[in-house]
């Protein structure tokens, strides 16, 4: 066979304006980038391709997703513009032509799993294609020599990218997007996707952050604060409702932070959102840092005791020390956080709040960590993520003094034990609650539905109830869950007159033709 060309385009910034065709009209139109060739190897004695070898829009394709609600997102959309493209999107990845492979930088593990994936697919001959925040983060990997790249931002042009790479070209794509020199939010929201859970539709309201931990890279990926303007929110929510979606989850790496960029704010959009929701459908916030929800508090109060919206708020305090917080450049202190919390559980009732902890950051001392332990005993959290640290590569806690591994270790061993101890649903037993029933249990055997504030409730596996509001009697109570029973006879609410999606077609394809 004779080599295809090695070759590499490095987009440096991707220049973008309101009169720019939408991403339909791109995609469909078939512009492709072009590679700049930089070698070419002639060999002898070679065979010729076999046409639908190297005809783009042919071969299959998985996809393996890591972190956090807005890379889910950013997968979906992929997912959808591919296939609506014409590819195969496959869950099978040994019969899979490419892999396309979409990181997390958060924490080393998930980078760790992204490499090893990258090098099992070149082991199997695979093309490969990476995209998320590793890669946008630190391109010039050597891991990632020579692979096509997706910028984080870029994401409207995967088919361009995968199209390139079955045809043997090293494509990267890693500028920011502007209008007029402001940095936009991200790829447009109209773009086709395939919702990995159809009745669920995750909207990411603005990328980047305002913040500088000196242990996160997601900054180095996803850059400053640029949110979406609230009526192009409104309608993406809209037209997932008009697709049987019962769900809306927002993310973004600071919900809170929303709209200081462009005028807003998050209790703004939040009203907004509302608005167009339709009776029995919820939406879910995504996390919040403590600075930019203490100006808010107030409305965030009203909105949460919103029967459209769960009582539940993602606000992460990684430490209860103040040290830590200064080594951690959180611009809060723990009294800011119990402000927070103290505030909320006093004006929405029930509430469930979700907190993040790190334990042994760098400069840690056991009396920090005791802090810590203090803070969670008095408020014994439902949802708690606890995380070793792990200095990440190119931050400035790498450079800071690191806690013993074995002293992290133990730390973390002593967390999840408080953790443990207390179980939170017990008393819970007994009452009966309205749940909205959006997925299945892990091991197969029930729903899971969550109540007013997104706790994890149990129901039987009967299909009339999947992305129904029923009402169940609560009957058992485990750490992370309940389980109900649904009360006879009482009225199954339907939040929308659409039938879902079935899992895997390809949403917003309304007056889009494939061509295929």
């Amino acid at each position: 066979m004779p080599a295809v060309c090695d070759s590499v385009i490095e987009d440096i910034e991707d220049m973008v304006s309101s009169q720019d065709p939408l991403p339909n009209e791109r995609q469909f139109a078939r512009k492709n980038v072009v590679p700049r060739v930089r070698k070419r190897l002639q060999h002898k004695d070679t065979e010729d391709l076999q046409a639908d070898s190297v005809i783009p829009g042919t071969q299959k394709i998985w996809m393996k997703t890591w972190g956090c609600s807005h890379n889910n997102s950013d997968g979906e959309y992929m997912a959808g513009q591919l296939a609506a493209y014409g590819y195969k999107m496959t869950e099978n990845s040994s019969e899979a032509d490419l892999w396309l492979l979409n990181s997390c930088t958060v924490k080393s593990p998930a980078e760790d799993h992204f490499r090893n994936s990258i090098r099992k697919a070149e082991e199997q001959n695979k093309k490969v294609v990476v995209a998320g925040c590793v890669p946008q983060a630190q391109p010039r990997m050597d891991y990632l020599k020579n692979l096509s790249i997706i910028g984080v931002q870029q994401i409207d042009r995967v088919v361009e990218v995968v199209e390139e790479t079955i045809k043997g070209h090293s494509v990267r794509l890693l500028g920011q997007k502007k209008d007029n020199g402001k940095r936009l939010g991200g790829a447009r929201l109209d773009l086709p996707k395939i919702r990995k859970n159809p009745l669920i539709e995750i909207i990411s309201i603005n990328t980047g952050c305002l913040n500088a931990c000196t242990y996160c890279k997601t900054r180095h990926a996803r850059g400053e604060l640029a949110s979406y303007p609230i009526d192009e929110l409104v309608e993406r929510s809209k037209q997932s409702f008009l697709e049987g979606v019962c769900e809306i989850w927002l993310t973004s790496e600071d919900t809170g932070a929303y709209g200081r960029d462009i005028g807003t704010d998050l209790p703004t959009l939040l009203w907004r959102l509302v608005e167009v929701i339709p009776e029995g459908a919820m939406l879910r916030l995504g996390m919040t840092n403590p600075p930019y929800i203490l100006e808010h508090l107030e409305e965030m109060a009203k909105i949460l005791n919103h029967p459209r919206v769960y009582s539940f708020l993602h606000v992460p305090v990684q430490s209860a020390s103040d040290s830590v917080l200064m080594a951690m450049k959180r611009e809060y202190c723990a009294a800011d956080f119990r402000r927070v919390v103290d505030f909320l559980k006093e004006k929405v009732p029930g509430i469930n709040i979700a907190t993040d902890i790190i334990c042994g950051f760098p400069g840690e001392t056991d009396e920090d960590f005791k802090e810590t332990l203090r803070l969670v005993e008095e408020y014994e959290f439902k949802s708690l993520f606890i995380n070793q640290f792990y200095a990440r590569p190119g931050t400035p806690a790498a450079k800071m003094e690191q806690v013993p591994a074995q002293e992290k270790k133990q730390r973390t061993k002593e967390l999840s034990a408080l953790f443990h101890s207390y179980t939170p649903y017990d008393r819970k037993v007994g009452e009966r609650q309205q749940v909205l029933v959006t997925e299945e249990s892990f091991d197969s055997n029930y729903y899971v539905a969550h109540n007013k504030f997104y706790e994890q409730v149990l129901v039987p596996k009967k299909p009339e109830f999947k992305g129904k509001m029923i009402t169940v009697d609560i009957f058992e109570a485990g750490k992370y869950f309940m389980k109900g029973q649904p009360v006879d006879n009482a009225i199954v609410f339907t939040p929308s007159i659409v039938k879902p999606l079935d899992k895997g077609l390809v949403s917003g394809l309304k007056n889009v033709s494939t061509g295929k």
